[in-house]
C-alpha cells in the first residue's frame, strides 16, 4: 500500500521516540503519471491512518524507537504522543523492490519519508535526488542487500535516517559524505561483515558528531558477535606494502649511501664503470633525485659520507691509484680533495664502515687483497689517521659494528675464514679478538639490524645458504636459512615498523622478504628483477620511503616504498 500524506505540524519531532509505522487516515487523490515513473502504480491512494504497528520494529527498550498500540481514530493527531513534527508529505508502504534514480522527485517538498517493511534488495545512485527538504527517512525491515554509493546524494537537510533490520554486509565508503545535518543514524539488524570494506565506517563513527547505533558484526570469525563500534584499529588487517618503481637512474653502480645535511637528502653512489662518485639531492619540487656534484677517481667501490659537526667528507674508495677523502666546500659547492689514504695499507677496499665510539668518530677499510691490512681509521680534529690495523691475509670482505649488550663490537667477514667477532677494550682503547662464528665459511657481508630490542645479524653466502642469526645472550644462533645462490648482498633495512630483508642474486630475480612478528621469522614479500645487485639502500625524505638497488650490469633502480589500504 503507497499512502501520500499532507500533514502541517509546526513543532520538530521529538527523536527518537518517532513510532515505526505511520500511515494516514485521509483520503488523497494524485494522478497516475506522477507516480508511475517511479513504479508506483496507484490511481487513488487508499484511505488508511496514522499510528504505530503492532507488528515489530527495530527494537524496543529506553532511548530507542518507541512502540505505540495507539490508533487514534477520530482525534487530533497533533495531541498524539511523540508527535511534534513539521511534516508536509511523506511516502510509506510502497511494494515495489528497487528505489531508483529520483523516484521521489515529483515530491520536493517531502520532509519525512518511510518505506518500512516491503521488498526493497537495491538503493540505487540519487534515489532521493530532488528531496532537497527531506529531514526524516526510515527504510526499515527491508531485505536491502546493496546501497550505491551516492544513494543519499543531495540530502543536506536530513538529519535522521534508519537502515536498521536490512541485510546489508557493507556499506560504499563515504556513503553519508553529503548528510551534513545528520544528527541520528540507525545500522540495528543487519548482517555486516567487520572485514576490510568496513574499515572507512569504523573510523567514520570515531569522527562523525552524529549519533550512531550499535553495528554488530556477523563476520568474520575474529569479529563476530562483537561491536563494529568497539574495534581497536583495522591497520594491521587492513593495510599492508609495496615497493614500486619510482625512478630509473642510466648507470650501473656497486654502492650506495646517503646522509643528511642541512635539512636535505643526499645519496652518494660509486660507479667504477663510469669512475665517478655521483651525489644525488633530493628535489622537493619535482619530486625526485638529482645530479648535484660529481668526484671522480679510478674503479671507485665505495662513497661513504661521514658527518663530523658541520663538516661533510666523503671516503672515496678506488681499486687503483689509492683511496681519498673528500671534503665538501661551501664556498665551492661542491667536494674537493681532503686527504690521501696511504696505499701501502688499503690497496683492493671491499667495504667502509662507520662508527663513533664515546663521541669519537672512526671508520674501517675492509681490504679484500690476500695482502691486505683492513685497518681503523680515527678523526683527531684535523684529519684522519690510521688508528689499528686488525689483521692481514685473511682477505677480509666486509666489516660491520654492532652494540651487543652495551659493548663495542666489530664483525669482520673474510673470503679466508669464518666470521670473526672483535671487542673493544676501554683499557687499550683497541679492538681485541673476542669469538667466532662457527660453521659460516665464504661469508661475503655481514650486516647487524634489531627487530623489538632484538638483536640480528644476516650473513651474506654466494653459494650455499645465507643466514640469519640472533644474539641470545651468550652467542649468536642461527634462526633462519635463505637459499642464496649466486648472491652477493643480504641487506636489513626498515621503514616505522616494517622490517624487510634483500637478497640480490646474479642468477635470478632478487627477494624481499618481510619480517612475519607471529612467526619470528622472514617471509618471501615481493621479487624485483635488478641486473647483478651489489647493495640495497634505504632512504627517507618528504615523508616518502626509497629503497635503492645498485646494479653492476644494468641501470641503478630507485624504488619507492608505499603503504597500500585494502580497504579502498
Amino acid at each position: 500500500m503507497v499512502l501520500l500524506l499532507d500533514l502541517d505540524f509546526h513543532q520538530p519531532l521529538a527523536w527518537p521516540s518517532l513510532p515505526h509505522r505511520m500511515v494516514a487516515e485521509m483520503l488523497v487523490k494524485r494522478p497516475q503519471s506522477s507516480l508511475s515513473d517511479g513504479g508506483l502504480n496507484p490511481a487513488y491512494l487508499a484511505r488508511s491512518f496514522i499510528a504505530s504497528a503492532s507488528d515489530g520494529g527495530a527494537g524496543d527498550g529506553a532511548g530507542q524507537f518507541q512502540k505505540t498500540d495507539a490508533r487514534p481514530r477520530g482525534r487530533d493527531i497533533r495531541t498524539h504522543p511523540g508527535f511534534k513534527l513539521k511534516l508536509r508529505r511523506s511516502l510509506v508502504n510502497g511494494t515495489f523492490s528497487e528505489i531508483k534514480e529520483k523516484m521521489f522527485s515529483h515530491l520536493p517538498s517531502l520532509q519525512l519519508l518511510l518505506l518500512n517493511s516491503n521488498s526493497f534488495t537495491v538503493i540505487r545512485d540519487d534515489a532521493f535526488g530532488g528531496l532537497f527538504h527531506l529531514e526524516y527517512l526510515f527504510i526499515e525491515g527491508n531485505k536491502i542487500e546493496t546501497i550505491s554509493r551516492n544513494a543519499f546524494r543531495g540530502l543536506r537537510d536530513l538529519t535522521h535516517l534508519s537502515l536498521a533490520n536490512n541485510q546489508i554486509k557493507a556499506l560504499p565508503r563515504d556513503i553519508f559524505s553529503d548528510l551534513d545535518s545528520l544528527i541520528e543514524l540507525d545500522l540495528r539488524g543487519n548482517k555486516f561483515e567487520c572485514d576490510c570494506k568496513a574499515k572507512w565506517l569504523f573510523l567514520w563513527i570515531k569522527m562523525t558528531n552524529s549519533t550512531v547505533s550499535e553495528v554488530l558484526c556477523v563476520g568474520p570469525a575474529e569479529f563476530q558477535d562483537k561491536k563494529l563500534n568497539d574495534a581497536l584499529s583495522f591497520d594491521d588487517e587492513c593495510t599492508t606494502t609495496d615497493f614500486v618503481v619510482h625512478q630509473i637512474l642510466p648507470y650501473q653502480s656497486v654502492s650506495i649511501d646517503t646522509f643528511n645535511s642541512k635539512n636535505d637528502v643526499y645519496v652518494a653512489i660509486a660507479q667504477p664503470s663510469m669512475e665517478n662518485c655521483m651525489v644525488l639531492e633530493w628535489d622537493h619540487i619535482e619530486k625526485n633525485f638529482r645530479s648535484y656534484d660529481n668526484i671522480t677517481g679510478q674503479s671507485i667501490v665505495g662513497c661513504k659520507a661521514i658527518l663530523i659537526e658541520d663538516q661533510v667528507f666523503v671516503v672515496v674508495a678506488q681499486l687503483f691509484g689509492g683511496s681519498h677523502i673528500y671534503k665538501y666546500e661551501e664556498s665551492w659547492t661542491k667536494f674537493v680533495k681532503f686527504q690521501d689514504i696511504e696505499v701501502s695499507r688499503i690497496s683492493k677496499p671491499n667495504d667502509i664502515e662507520l662508527f663513533q665510539i664515546e663521541s669519537e668518530t672512526f671508520f674501517v677499510i675492509a681490504d679484500s687483497s690476500k695482502a691486505g691490512l683492513t685497518t681503523i681509521y680515527k678523526w683527531n680534529n684535523k684529519g684522519f689517521y690510521s688508528y689499528q690495523s686488525l689483521h692481514e691475509w685473511f682477505r677480509d670482505t666486509d666489516a660491520e659494528f654492532v652494540d651487543i649488550d652495551g659493548k663495542s663490537h666489530l664483525i669482520l667477514s673474510s673470503r679466508s675464514q669464518i666470521p670473526i667477532i672483535l671487542q673493544w677494550n676501554k683499557n687499550s682503547r683497541k679492538f681485541l679478538p673476542h669469538s667466532e662464528i662457527p660453521n659460516m665459511e665464504d661469508v661475503l657481508a655481514v650486516k647487524s639490524f634489531r627487530i623489538q630490542d632484538n638483536l640480528y645479524i644476516s650473513l651474506t653466502r654466494f653459494i650455499g645458504d645465507s643466514r640469519v642469526m640472533k644474539w641470545n645472550s651468550k652467542q649468536f644462533v642461527e634462526i633462519q636459512a635463505l637459499p642464496s645462490r649466486g648472491a652477493m648482498t643480504l641487506q636489513p633495512f626498515s621503514f616505522q615498523n616494517h622490517y624487510y630483508l634483500a637478497l640480490g642474486s646474479d642468477y635470478t630475480f632478487s627477494q624481499i622478504f618481510q619480517w612475519d612478528n607471529e612467526k619470528k621469522l622472514f617471509k618471501i614479500f615481493k621479487e624485483i628483477y635488478v641486473q647483478a645487485p651489489r647493495s640495497f639502500t634505504a632512504v627517507s625524505t618528504d615523508r616518502r620511503d626509497f629503497f635503492f638497488a645498485s646494479s653492476f650490469k644494468g641501470h641503478t633502480q630507485i624504488f619507492e616504498h608505499i603503504i597500500v589500504d585494502l580497504s579502498l
